[in-house]
């Protein structure tokens, strides 16, 4: 038996001590039914796919394509207020599209089963300075396998936050807030170094010879996006450089913010849970399952919400099937919470601004040490690991 459990601190400030809750118990049998529904549920959604999914990604290829040329277009116009107002948000609802709707999906093969040379996850490249082979392995490969696993998900806290308390404290975290702030700003070069895995570096446990060939990548997909964004298209507009230059940099500002909400409202918020080395070694396919639903969160809101979301607001439904196409996320989403209703898990979810505000909650929280926090601890699941012996 093994217990999941996530607890977040809050600052001592009175009260009584919380009961911890009974927790949930999951049977070996439960554990080996969830895997085999939620298999055939993807089962299900792979048989049903075609033309309204092939449909649905070119519509929002056409639509980011669209904004982008509007607010190129509009640049030509910059010297008037409304106009380049007007062109930096075209420019940033096409950047979001691309980097999340379309880049993020096609780069998990969700659209492989086309064989679109455009759409292969192989072969695309997105708008944004991190080349896509090393986001493949940082994020599809390293998160997406070791999900909320402490020391071996490096999505928990990006190497440089501490986001769970499994993570030991130093004073380094009191600047905690700052940093996050700081790669909220940047995201976009915070992906682009995530591979590199600096804080190894410091600590001598990888040299920088061996980040040589993943630097020379970063550097000729960075240039490349520095001469797009501040060099050429600025200088395609003549005496307003200036003005098409600021332009593009908010773009990418405004999709940094919003593209960094997006994921931490996703990983981070209250009742997301963590999980040791030791508690998730031989997983089965029903523990997976399990750790995936139990590490993940949801955010409600409209159609389009999700969409400029990249139906990543359907942060559970792509973490069990990070290969589906994310528009049928929205779909399948009452049938995972209903399953998880059934066997007694928590299922995630909130508004944008609740989710926020408790990911920014943990964030100032844990940036003190643990003497001054105390603990709210959830509704714990124990899952029974037991094998049934191998006949001889």
């Amino acid at each position: 038996m093994f217990g999941l459990s996530f607890t977040l601190p809050a600052l001592l400030g009175g009260g009584t001590e919380e009961r911890v809750p009974e927790p949930v118990v999951l049977s070996r049998e439960q554990v080996d039914e969830i895997g085999r529904e939620l298999d055939a549920l993807r089962d299900r959604v792979v048989a049903d796919l075609g033309a309204r999914d092939r449909e649905y990604i070119y519509s929002i290829i056409k639509a980011q394509r669209g904004f982008e040329v509007a607010g190129r277009g509009l640049m030509y116009l910059g010297f008037l207020p409304p106009f380049w107002v007007a062109a930096v948000g075209a420019l940033s609802i096409s950047k979001i599209l691309d980097n999340m709707e379309i880049g993020h999906n096609v780069m998990h093969g969700q659209y492989d089963w086309m064989r679109e040379p455009g759409l292969n996850s192989r072969e695309f490249e997105w708008d944004t300075v991190c080349p896509a082979d090393q986001w493949r392995h940082s994020h599809n490969y390293m998160h997406h396998t070791y999900t909320n696993i402490v020391d071996l998900d490096r999505d928990i806290g990006y190497g440089i936050l501490r986001m769970d308390e499994a993570q030991p404290w130093r004073p380094y975290y009191l600047g905690n807030p700052v940093y996050a702030t700081a790669l909220m700003l940047l995201f976009q070069w915070g992906v682009m170094l995530h591979d590199l895995e600096v804080e190894n570096i410091v600590a001598r446990k990888r040299s920088w010879y061996d980040v040589k060939p993943l630097l020379q990548g970063m550097w000729r997909k960075a240039g490349r996006q520095v001469l797009k964004d501040y060099v050429i298209f600025p200088a395609l507009t003549g005496p307003l450089f200036v003005s098409t230059l600021l332009g593009n940099a908010t773009a990418n500002l405004v999709r940094n913010v919003w593209a960094y909400s997006i994921i931490f409202c996703g990983h981070f918020p209250s009742g997301v849970q963590s999980f040791s080395q030791d508690e998730t070694a031989d997983e089965t396919r029903g523990e997976w399952y399990v750790r995936q639903m139990l590490g993940s969160a949801n955010i409600e809101g409209s159609r389009l919400f999700h969409i400029m979301s990249g139906n990543l607001s359907h942060q559970i439904e792509h973490h069990l099937f990070p290969d589906l196409p994310a528009n049928r996320y929205p779909e399948i989403a009452p049938e995972v919470r209903a399953l998880c209703a059934k066997h007694g898990l928590p299922y995630n979810t909130g508004g944008f601004f609740r989710q926020v505000g408790s990911v920014w909650g943990k964030i100032f929280s844990l940036a003190l040490p643990p003497f001054l926090t105390r603990s709210t601890p959830p509704t714990g699941v124990i899952v029974d690991r037991s094998r049934v012996p191998a006949r001889e």
